[in-house]
């Protein structure tokens, strides 16, 4: 339990978001005070025509102005407030883009550390080469001997008859000796 709290440490730009986003309510909550105070200036200033004081109900339409203006301001403070929040958050998003980025790109070059070009000719080149073997053990294990596999057979199987020849006329030739 106490070890979560560490995982998801609070940073400075978290406590910056949360202190716009609670001055973002604070101002909803100021602009619907100021919305029903204005509603309030109306019903007052209708009630005051009715009652035949033309001059409270023109206070109380001059009060309703000013709150408007109050609103217009607040409206304004509340667009600042979540254009700056939403930059600090899209930044913070562009900042985790560009650390993994980062990290990736160092992998990367810790990758190609471990395998250099050289490296990587020198596996493919011996890959090659032993392709090329097992293609031959491949083609003689098949019967299918090149031209020039046959002829290195033929002659093989000519100099195995001749030592053979010369083996039989060795043997021939030589007359055992007797006491």
């Amino acid at each position: 339990m106490g070890s979560s709290a560490s995982k998801n440490k609070i940073t400075d730009q978290d406590k910056a978001i949360l202190d716009l986003k609670v001055q973002r309510d604070k101002l909803k909550q100021y602009h619907k005070k100021l919305q029903v105070v204005a509603d309030k200036e109306v019903e007052i200033a209708k009630q005051s025509l009715a009652q035949g004081n033309k001059k409270k109900a023109l206070v109380s339409l001059k009060k309703k102005k000013y709150q408007e203006q109050l609103l217009e301001k607040t409206d304004a403070q509340l667009m600042n407030l979540e254009e700056l929040t939403n930059s600090i958050e899209f930044a913070l998003v562009e900042k985790q883009v560009l650390d993994g980025l980062q990290k990736g790109n160092e992998v990367l070059k810790e990758i190609h550390k471990e395998m250099s070009v050289e490296a990587v000719q020198k596996l493919m080149d011996d890959t090659a080469d032993a392709i090329e073997y097992q293609n031959e053990i491949d083609e003689i294990l098949s019967g299918n001997l090149t031209a020039e596999d046959e002829e290195d057979v033929l002659r093989e199987l000519d100099e195995l008859q001749q030592q053979e020849v010369s083996v039989e006329i060795e043997s021939r030739t030589s007359v055992p000796i007797c006491c």
